[in-house]
Protein backbone atom coordinates (compact mmCIF):
# COMPACT_ATOMS: atom_id res chain seq x y z
CA UNK A 1 0.00 0.00 0.00
CA UNK A 2 2.72 2.48 1.02
CA UNK A 3 4.87 1.60 -1.99
CA UNK A 4 1.89 2.16 -4.25
CA UNK A 5 1.30 5.60 -2.78
CA UNK A 6 4.98 6.53 -3.06
CA UNK A 7 4.85 5.70 -6.76
CA UNK A 8 2.13 8.31 -7.34
CA UNK A 9 3.37 11.81 -8.20
CA UNK A 10 0.34 13.50 -6.64
CA UNK A 11 0.95 11.78 -3.32
CA UNK A 12 4.61 12.84 -3.32
CA UNK A 13 3.62 16.43 -4.07
CA UNK A 14 1.21 16.64 -1.13
CA UNK A 15 3.53 14.69 1.16
CA UNK A 16 6.26 17.25 0.55
CA UNK A 17 3.83 20.13 1.07
CA UNK A 18 2.79 18.58 4.39
CA UNK A 19 6.45 18.45 5.38
CA UNK A 20 7.01 22.08 4.40
CA UNK A 21 3.97 23.19 6.44
CA UNK A 22 5.30 21.30 9.48
CA UNK A 23 8.69 23.00 9.15
CA UNK A 24 7.03 26.39 8.70
CA UNK A 25 5.00 25.87 11.87
CA UNK A 26 8.20 25.02 13.72
CA UNK A 27 9.80 28.24 12.50
CA UNK A 28 7.16 30.14 14.48
CA UNK A 29 7.33 27.81 17.47
CA UNK A 30 11.11 27.47 17.80
CA UNK A 31 12.90 29.07 14.87
CA UNK A 32 15.96 31.29 15.15
CA UNK A 33 14.58 34.06 17.39
CA UNK A 34 16.04 37.61 17.40
CA UNK A 35 17.63 36.79 20.76
CA UNK A 36 20.09 34.06 21.73
CA UNK A 37 18.77 30.93 23.41
CA UNK A 38 21.38 29.45 25.70
CA UNK A 39 22.49 25.81 25.85
CA UNK A 40 20.03 24.55 23.25
CA UNK A 41 19.89 20.81 22.65
CA UNK A 42 17.25 18.15 22.19
CA UNK A 43 16.69 17.81 25.93
CA UNK A 44 16.26 21.54 26.55
CA UNK A 45 13.83 21.71 23.65
CA UNK A 46 11.78 18.90 25.20
CA UNK A 47 11.56 20.92 28.42
CA UNK A 48 9.91 23.79 26.55
CA UNK A 49 6.12 24.10 27.06
CA UNK A 50 5.58 22.96 23.46
CA UNK A 51 8.77 20.90 23.33
CA UNK A 52 7.32 17.53 22.23
CA UNK A 53 5.24 19.28 19.54
CA UNK A 54 8.32 21.18 18.30
CA UNK A 55 10.34 18.01 17.83
CA UNK A 56 7.39 16.08 16.41
CA UNK A 57 6.75 18.74 13.76
CA UNK A 58 10.45 18.96 12.90
CA UNK A 59 10.89 15.22 12.55
CA UNK A 60 7.64 14.84 10.61
CA UNK A 61 8.44 17.79 8.34
CA UNK A 62 11.97 16.72 7.45
CA UNK A 63 10.94 13.09 7.03
CA UNK A 64 8.07 13.98 4.68
CA UNK A 65 10.25 16.25 2.53
CA UNK A 66 13.12 13.76 2.35
CA UNK A 67 10.89 10.76 1.62
CA UNK A 68 9.03 12.65 -1.12
CA UNK A 69 12.27 13.84 -2.73
CA UNK A 70 14.00 10.46 -2.48
CA UNK A 71 11.12 8.47 -3.97
CA UNK A 72 10.51 11.10 -6.62
CA UNK A 73 13.98 10.29 -7.97
CA UNK A 74 12.70 6.80 -8.79
CA UNK A 75 9.98 8.21 -11.04
CA UNK A 76 12.35 10.23 -13.20
CA UNK A 77 12.68 9.24 -16.84
CA UNK A 78 9.19 7.74 -17.05
CA UNK A 79 7.40 10.86 -18.26
CA UNK A 80 5.48 11.11 -14.97
CA UNK A 81 7.28 14.19 -13.66
CA UNK A 82 7.27 16.88 -16.32
CA UNK A 83 9.39 20.03 -15.89
CA UNK A 84 6.27 22.14 -15.39
CA UNK A 85 4.89 19.72 -12.78
CA UNK A 86 8.22 19.75 -10.94
CA UNK A 87 8.39 23.54 -10.88
CA UNK A 88 4.85 23.81 -9.50
CA UNK A 89 5.70 21.19 -6.87
CA UNK A 90 8.87 23.02 -5.88
CA UNK A 91 6.91 26.27 -5.58
CA UNK A 92 4.33 24.58 -3.35
CA UNK A 93 7.03 23.16 -1.10
CA UNK A 94 8.76 26.53 -0.78
CA UNK A 95 5.63 28.67 -0.34
CA UNK A 96 5.04 27.91 3.38
CA UNK A 97 8.63 28.98 4.17
CA UNK A 98 8.37 32.40 2.51
CA UNK A 99 6.93 34.29 5.47
CA UNK A 100 8.41 32.53 8.48
CA UNK A 101 11.11 33.68 10.92
CA UNK A 102 14.66 32.56 10.14
CA UNK A 103 14.77 28.77 10.23
CA UNK A 104 17.57 26.34 11.13
CA UNK A 105 20.25 29.05 11.11
CA UNK A 106 21.10 32.46 12.57
CA UNK A 107 23.02 33.55 9.47
CA UNK A 108 20.47 36.17 8.42
CA UNK A 109 21.00 38.02 11.70
CA UNK A 110 24.78 38.00 11.19
CA UNK A 111 24.33 39.12 7.58
CA UNK A 112 22.15 42.03 8.70
CA UNK A 113 24.86 43.21 11.10
CA UNK A 114 27.54 42.81 8.45
CA UNK A 115 25.37 44.96 6.20
CA UNK A 116 25.08 47.52 8.99
CA UNK A 117 28.89 47.68 9.11
CA UNK A 118 29.05 48.33 5.37
CA UNK A 119 26.31 50.96 5.58
CA UNK A 120 28.23 52.70 8.38
CA UNK A 121 31.36 52.82 6.24
CA UNK A 122 33.30 50.09 8.08
CA UNK A 123 34.99 47.12 6.46
CA UNK A 124 33.65 43.68 7.55
CA UNK A 125 36.88 42.12 6.28
CA UNK A 126 38.80 43.98 8.98
CA UNK A 127 36.43 44.05 11.95
CA UNK A 128 33.63 41.92 13.38
CA UNK A 129 30.04 43.07 13.74
CA UNK A 130 30.63 44.13 17.36
CA UNK A 131 32.89 46.99 16.18
CA UNK A 132 30.09 49.39 15.28
CA UNK A 133 28.30 48.08 17.33
CA UNK A 134 25.51 46.70 15.17
CA UNK A 135 22.09 47.78 16.53
CA UNK A 136 20.99 44.15 16.36
CA UNK A 137 24.12 42.66 17.90
CA UNK A 138 22.17 40.61 20.45
CA UNK A 139 20.77 38.53 17.58
CA UNK A 140 24.19 37.38 16.39
CA UNK A 141 25.86 34.26 17.74
CA UNK A 142 28.73 35.09 20.09
CA UNK A 143 31.11 33.05 17.91
CA UNK A 144 30.69 35.43 14.96
CA UNK A 145 30.57 38.82 16.72
CA UNK A 146 34.29 39.54 16.48
CA UNK A 147 35.00 37.52 13.33
CA UNK A 148 35.58 39.13 9.91
CA UNK A 149 33.10 38.03 7.26
CA UNK A 150 34.13 35.41 4.67
CA UNK A 151 31.60 36.57 2.05
CA UNK A 152 32.35 38.21 -1.26
CA UNK A 153 32.12 41.96 -1.93
CA UNK A 154 28.96 41.87 -4.03
CA UNK A 155 27.01 40.16 -1.29
CA UNK A 156 28.29 42.63 1.29
CA UNK A 157 27.09 45.51 -0.87
CA UNK A 158 23.66 43.85 -1.07
CA UNK A 159 23.73 43.32 2.70
CA UNK A 160 24.56 47.01 3.14
CA UNK A 161 21.56 47.98 1.03
CA UNK A 162 19.36 45.66 3.13
CA UNK A 163 20.63 47.22 6.35
CA UNK A 164 20.10 50.72 4.96
CA UNK A 165 16.38 50.33 5.65
CA UNK A 166 17.27 50.76 9.32
CA UNK A 167 15.05 47.89 10.36
CA UNK A 168 16.12 44.37 11.25
CA UNK A 169 12.84 42.99 9.92
CA UNK A 170 13.33 44.80 6.61
CA UNK A 171 16.87 43.43 6.36
CA UNK A 172 15.66 39.88 7.00
CA UNK A 173 12.93 40.28 4.39
CA UNK A 174 15.56 41.51 1.93
CA UNK A 175 17.69 38.40 2.43
CA UNK A 176 14.65 36.20 2.01
CA UNK A 177 13.78 38.00 -1.24
CA UNK A 178 17.35 37.56 -2.51
CA UNK A 179 17.16 33.84 -1.72
CA UNK A 180 13.85 33.50 -3.58
CA UNK A 181 15.25 35.37 -6.59
CA UNK A 182 18.23 33.02 -6.55
CA UNK A 183 15.99 29.95 -6.62
CA UNK A 184 13.92 31.48 -9.44
CA UNK A 185 17.07 32.07 -11.50
CA UNK A 186 18.18 28.49 -10.85
CA UNK A 187 14.77 27.28 -12.05
CA UNK A 188 15.16 29.34 -15.23
CA UNK A 189 18.77 28.49 -16.06
CA UNK A 190 19.05 24.86 -14.98
CA UNK A 191 16.87 23.52 -17.85
CA UNK A 192 19.00 25.51 -20.33
CA UNK A 193 22.19 24.02 -18.95
CA UNK A 194 20.69 20.52 -18.89
CA UNK A 195 19.58 20.69 -22.53
CA UNK A 196 22.92 22.03 -23.71
CA UNK A 197 24.90 19.25 -22.06
CA UNK A 198 22.38 16.54 -22.93
CA UNK A 199 21.13 15.88 -19.39
CA UNK A 200 17.47 15.06 -18.62
CA UNK A 201 15.69 18.27 -17.66
CA UNK A 202 13.26 16.55 -15.32
CA UNK A 203 16.11 14.94 -13.39
CA UNK A 204 17.99 18.22 -13.01
CA UNK A 205 14.94 20.15 -11.83
CA UNK A 206 13.75 17.49 -9.41
CA UNK A 207 17.14 16.90 -7.81
CA UNK A 208 17.80 20.59 -7.24
CA UNK A 209 14.52 22.49 -6.89
CA UNK A 210 12.72 19.82 -4.87
CA UNK A 211 15.72 18.99 -2.71
CA UNK A 212 14.75 19.59 0.96
CA UNK A 213 17.74 21.92 1.24
CA UNK A 214 15.91 24.47 -0.92
CA UNK A 215 12.71 25.09 1.08
CA UNK A 216 14.18 24.53 4.54
CA UNK A 217 17.62 26.13 4.26
CA UNK A 218 17.83 28.32 1.16
CA UNK A 219 14.34 29.81 1.58
CA UNK A 220 13.70 29.27 5.30
CA UNK A 221 17.28 30.13 6.27
CA UNK A 222 17.62 32.93 3.70
CA UNK A 223 21.14 31.85 2.77
CA UNK A 224 23.17 33.57 0.08
CA UNK A 225 24.00 30.13 -1.34
CA UNK A 226 20.85 30.45 -3.47
CA UNK A 227 22.26 33.54 -5.13
CA UNK A 228 25.77 32.17 -5.68
CA UNK A 229 24.43 28.90 -7.14
CA UNK A 230 22.11 30.91 -9.40
CA UNK A 231 25.04 32.85 -10.89
CA UNK A 232 27.10 29.66 -11.14
CA UNK A 233 24.40 27.75 -13.02
CA UNK A 234 23.74 30.75 -15.27
CA UNK A 235 27.44 31.06 -16.08
CA UNK A 236 27.79 27.38 -16.94
CA UNK A 237 24.61 27.56 -19.04
CA UNK A 238 26.10 30.34 -21.16
CA UNK A 239 29.42 28.53 -21.58
CA UNK A 240 27.69 25.26 -22.52
CA UNK A 241 26.20 26.81 -25.68
CA UNK A 242 27.35 25.18 -28.95
CA UNK A 243 30.61 26.91 -29.98
CA UNK A 244 30.21 29.99 -27.78
CA UNK A 245 31.70 33.16 -29.24
CA UNK A 246 34.00 35.56 -27.46
CA UNK A 247 31.08 37.58 -26.10
CA UNK A 248 29.48 34.44 -24.68
CA UNK A 249 32.78 33.41 -23.09
CA UNK A 250 33.08 36.80 -21.45
CA UNK A 251 29.44 36.75 -20.32
CA UNK A 252 29.79 33.27 -18.83
CA UNK A 253 32.97 34.30 -17.05
CA UNK A 254 31.29 37.46 -15.72
CA UNK A 255 28.40 35.45 -14.29
CA UNK A 256 30.82 33.07 -12.61
CA UNK A 257 32.71 36.07 -11.30
CA UNK A 258 29.50 37.28 -9.68
CA UNK A 259 29.02 33.83 -8.15
CA UNK A 260 32.48 34.05 -6.61
CA UNK A 261 31.75 37.62 -5.51
CA UNK A 262 28.91 36.25 -3.41
CA UNK A 263 30.77 33.25 -1.96
CA UNK A 264 34.50 33.13 -2.55
CA UNK A 265 34.81 29.34 -2.22
CA UNK A 266 32.83 28.87 -5.44
CA UNK A 267 35.97 30.02 -7.24
CA UNK A 268 37.26 26.43 -7.42
CA UNK A 269 34.89 25.83 -10.36
CA UNK A 270 36.60 28.39 -12.60
CA UNK A 271 39.22 26.05 -14.14
CA UNK A 272 36.46 23.57 -15.00
CA UNK A 273 34.47 26.38 -16.59
CA UNK A 274 37.48 27.04 -18.81
CA UNK A 275 37.54 23.37 -19.81
CA UNK A 276 33.82 23.47 -20.58
CA UNK A 277 34.37 26.51 -22.79
CA UNK A 278 36.82 24.61 -25.02
CA UNK A 279 35.23 21.17 -24.90
CA UNK A 280 38.14 19.39 -23.22
CA UNK A 281 41.91 19.69 -23.40
CA UNK A 282 42.59 16.74 -25.71
CA UNK A 283 40.16 17.93 -28.39
CA UNK A 284 41.45 21.49 -28.61
CA UNK A 285 44.93 21.60 -27.14
CA UNK A 286 46.64 24.06 -24.85
CA UNK A 287 46.47 26.94 -27.30
CA UNK A 288 42.66 27.02 -27.39
CA UNK A 289 42.49 26.51 -23.63
CA UNK A 290 44.77 29.46 -23.02
CA UNK A 291 42.86 31.69 -25.43
CA UNK A 292 39.23 30.75 -24.84
CA UNK A 293 39.59 29.50 -21.29
CA UNK A 294 41.70 32.54 -20.52
CA UNK A 295 38.79 34.78 -21.48
CA UNK A 296 36.54 32.95 -19.02
CA UNK A 297 39.03 33.03 -16.18
CA UNK A 298 40.16 36.58 -16.91
CA UNK A 299 36.63 37.96 -17.02
CA UNK A 300 35.62 36.14 -13.84
CA UNK A 301 38.64 37.44 -11.93
CA UNK A 302 38.14 40.92 -13.38
CA UNK A 303 34.56 41.00 -12.08
CA UNK A 304 35.71 39.83 -8.65
CA UNK A 305 38.52 42.36 -8.41
CA UNK A 306 36.38 45.19 -9.82
CA UNK A 307 33.63 44.40 -7.33
CA UNK A 308 36.16 44.32 -4.51
CA UNK A 309 37.48 47.80 -5.21
CA UNK A 310 34.20 49.35 -6.43
CA UNK A 311 32.61 48.34 -3.13
CA UNK A 312 35.39 50.08 -1.23
CA UNK A 313 36.14 46.86 0.67
CA UNK A 314 39.27 45.87 -1.20
CA UNK A 315 40.73 42.36 -1.25
CA UNK A 316 40.21 41.67 2.43
CA UNK A 317 38.39 38.45 1.59
CA UNK A 318 41.81 36.90 0.88
CA UNK A 319 42.51 36.74 4.61
CA UNK A 320 39.00 36.95 6.07
CA UNK A 321 38.27 33.35 5.02
CA UNK A 322 40.44 32.23 7.95
CA UNK A 323 37.76 33.53 10.33
CA UNK A 324 35.73 30.38 9.75
CA UNK A 325 38.08 28.72 12.22
CA UNK A 326 36.29 30.38 15.13
CA UNK A 327 33.65 27.64 15.02
CA UNK A 328 34.77 24.19 16.18
CA UNK A 329 32.35 21.43 15.25
CA UNK A 330 32.66 17.70 14.58
CA UNK A 331 30.77 18.00 11.25
CA UNK A 332 33.95 19.29 9.59
CA UNK A 333 36.22 16.27 8.90
CA UNK A 334 39.51 18.10 9.67
CA UNK A 335 38.03 19.57 12.83
CA UNK A 336 36.71 16.14 13.82
CA UNK A 337 40.20 14.66 13.50
CA UNK A 338 41.57 17.40 15.72
CA UNK A 339 38.82 16.98 18.31
CA UNK A 340 39.34 13.20 18.37
CA UNK A 341 43.09 13.64 18.85
CA UNK A 342 42.54 16.10 21.68
CA UNK A 343 40.06 13.75 23.35
CA UNK A 344 42.47 10.83 23.05
CA UNK A 345 45.19 12.99 24.58
CA UNK A 346 43.02 13.78 27.59
CA UNK A 347 42.52 10.06 28.18
CA UNK A 348 46.28 9.83 28.79
CA UNK A 349 46.55 13.06 30.75
CA UNK A 350 47.84 15.23 27.88
CA UNK A 351 46.24 18.58 27.08
CA UNK A 352 46.63 18.91 23.33
CA UNK A 353 45.56 21.74 21.00
CA UNK A 354 45.78 20.27 17.52
CA UNK A 355 42.64 21.47 15.72
CA UNK A 356 44.39 24.49 14.10
CA UNK A 357 47.28 22.29 12.92
CA UNK A 358 44.98 19.65 11.44
CA UNK A 359 42.99 22.34 9.67
CA UNK A 360 46.20 23.75 8.18
CA UNK A 361 47.18 20.32 6.90
CA UNK A 362 43.67 19.91 5.46
CA UNK A 363 44.10 23.08 3.39
CA UNK A 364 47.30 21.67 1.90
CA UNK A 365 45.51 18.41 1.13
CA UNK A 366 42.67 20.41 -0.43
CA UNK A 367 45.06 22.14 -2.82
CA UNK A 368 46.50 18.79 -3.87
CA UNK A 369 43.06 17.24 -4.26
CA UNK A 370 41.87 20.09 -6.47
CA UNK A 371 44.88 19.64 -8.75
CA UNK A 372 44.26 15.90 -9.01
CA UNK A 373 40.57 16.39 -9.82
CA UNK A 374 41.38 19.06 -12.39
CA UNK A 375 43.93 16.84 -14.13
CA UNK A 376 41.64 13.82 -13.98
CA UNK A 377 38.79 15.75 -15.63
CA UNK A 378 40.80 17.58 -18.26
CA UNK A 379 39.07 15.42 -20.89
CA UNK A 380 35.98 14.31 -18.98
CA UNK A 381 32.74 15.95 -17.92
CA UNK A 382 33.86 19.30 -16.47
CA UNK A 383 30.57 19.71 -14.59
CA UNK A 384 31.26 16.54 -12.60
CA UNK A 385 34.81 17.73 -12.04
CA UNK A 386 33.54 21.07 -10.75
CA UNK A 387 31.07 19.27 -8.50
CA UNK A 388 33.86 17.10 -7.06
CA UNK A 389 35.98 20.20 -6.50
CA UNK A 390 33.16 21.77 -4.51
CA UNK A 391 32.75 18.56 -2.52
CA UNK A 392 36.46 18.67 -1.74
CA UNK A 393 36.10 22.23 -0.46
CA UNK A 394 33.25 21.14 1.82
CA UNK A 395 35.16 18.06 2.99
CA UNK A 396 38.41 19.85 3.84
CA UNK A 397 36.88 23.09 5.13
CA UNK A 398 37.26 24.05 8.81
CA UNK A 399 33.49 24.46 9.04
CA UNK A 400 30.69 22.77 7.11
CA UNK A 401 26.95 23.34 6.96
CA UNK A 402 24.18 21.18 5.43
CA UNK A 403 23.16 23.79 2.86
CA UNK A 404 26.66 23.82 1.34
CA UNK A 405 25.73 20.55 -0.36
CA UNK A 406 23.50 22.47 -2.77
CA UNK A 407 26.70 23.65 -4.54
CA UNK A 408 27.82 20.27 -5.88
CA UNK A 409 24.24 19.00 -6.22
CA UNK A 410 23.45 21.68 -8.81
CA UNK A 411 26.31 20.39 -10.98
CA UNK A 412 25.90 16.67 -10.38
CA UNK A 413 22.24 17.07 -11.39
CA UNK A 414 23.33 17.90 -14.94
CA UNK A 415 26.55 15.86 -15.02
CA UNK A 416 27.22 12.38 -16.31
CA UNK A 417 27.91 10.88 -12.87
CA UNK A 418 24.88 9.64 -10.95
CA UNK A 419 26.03 9.81 -7.35
CA UNK A 420 23.34 8.33 -5.13
CA UNK A 421 25.62 8.82 -2.14
CA UNK A 422 25.30 12.59 -2.51
CA UNK A 423 21.51 12.37 -2.18
CA UNK A 424 21.96 10.11 0.83
CA UNK A 425 24.42 12.56 2.38
CA UNK A 426 21.90 15.36 1.96
CA UNK A 427 19.18 13.35 3.69
CA UNK A 428 21.51 12.66 6.62
CA UNK A 429 22.62 16.29 6.76
CA UNK A 430 19.00 17.44 7.02
CA UNK A 431 18.75 15.67 10.39
CA UNK A 432 21.71 17.42 11.98
CA UNK A 433 20.19 20.84 12.73
CA UNK A 434 17.36 21.89 15.06
CA UNK A 435 14.81 24.48 13.88
CA UNK A 436 16.53 27.00 16.14
CA UNK A 437 19.78 26.49 14.21
CA UNK A 438 21.76 24.54 16.80
CA UNK A 439 23.35 21.23 15.87
CA UNK A 440 21.24 18.28 16.99
CA UNK A 441 24.25 16.19 18.00
CA UNK A 442 26.40 18.95 19.49
CA UNK A 443 26.57 17.26 22.97
CA UNK A 444 27.97 14.14 21.24
CA UNK A 445 30.85 15.96 19.57
CA UNK A 446 33.63 13.67 20.78
CA UNK A 447 32.11 10.27 19.85
CA UNK A 448 30.90 11.68 16.54
CA UNK A 449 34.40 12.98 15.85
CA UNK A 450 35.65 9.40 16.04
CA UNK A 451 32.77 8.31 13.80
CA UNK A 452 33.82 10.99 11.32
CA UNK A 453 37.27 9.40 11.16
CA UNK A 454 35.60 6.21 9.95
CA UNK A 455 33.88 8.25 7.23
CA UNK A 456 37.23 9.76 6.27
CA UNK A 457 38.60 6.25 5.89
CA UNK A 458 35.72 5.31 3.58
CA UNK A 459 36.25 8.43 1.47
CA UNK A 460 39.97 7.65 1.23
CA UNK A 461 39.19 4.10 0.12
CA UNK A 462 36.77 5.29 -2.57
CA UNK A 463 39.21 7.96 -3.72
CA UNK A 464 42.00 5.42 -4.18
CA UNK A 465 39.63 3.16 -6.16
CA UNK A 466 38.65 6.13 -8.31
CA UNK A 467 42.27 7.05 -8.98
CA UNK A 468 42.88 3.48 -10.14
CA UNK A 469 40.38 3.98 -12.91
CA UNK A 470 37.01 2.97 -11.46
CA UNK A 471 34.20 5.39 -12.29
CA UNK A 472 31.98 7.16 -9.83
CA UNK A 473 29.07 5.07 -8.62
CA UNK A 474 26.10 5.55 -10.92
CA UNK A 475 22.61 5.79 -9.46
Amino acid sequence: MIQTLLARPAFLRWLGLFGAVCCAADAFLYGAAPYIRRNVNVWTVLREPAGPLILLLWIAGLTALCVAWWHGRRLLGRGLLTPRWIMVTAALWSAPLLVVPPLASRDMYANACQGALVHAGLNPYLVGVSAQPCPWLDSVSVVWRDTPTPYGPVFLVLAGLAAAFGSQVAALVSFRVLAVLGVVVIAACLPVLARRVGAPVDRALWLVLCCPLVPVHLIGGGHNDALTVAFMVAGFAVLAAPRPGWAALAAGGALLGLAVSIKITIGVVLPFAALLAVGGLRATGWSALLRRGGVVLGTALAVLVAGSFASGLGLGWLTALSGAGESVNWSSPPTAVGLAAEAAGRWFGAELTVVPAVRAVALVLLAGTLLVVLWRFRDRDPLVGAGLALLAVIFFAPITQPWYLIWPLALFAVGTARARWLAGTIVVAMTTVLPEGTGVFRPLGVPLSFAMIVLIGWVLHRSVAWLRGRELVAA
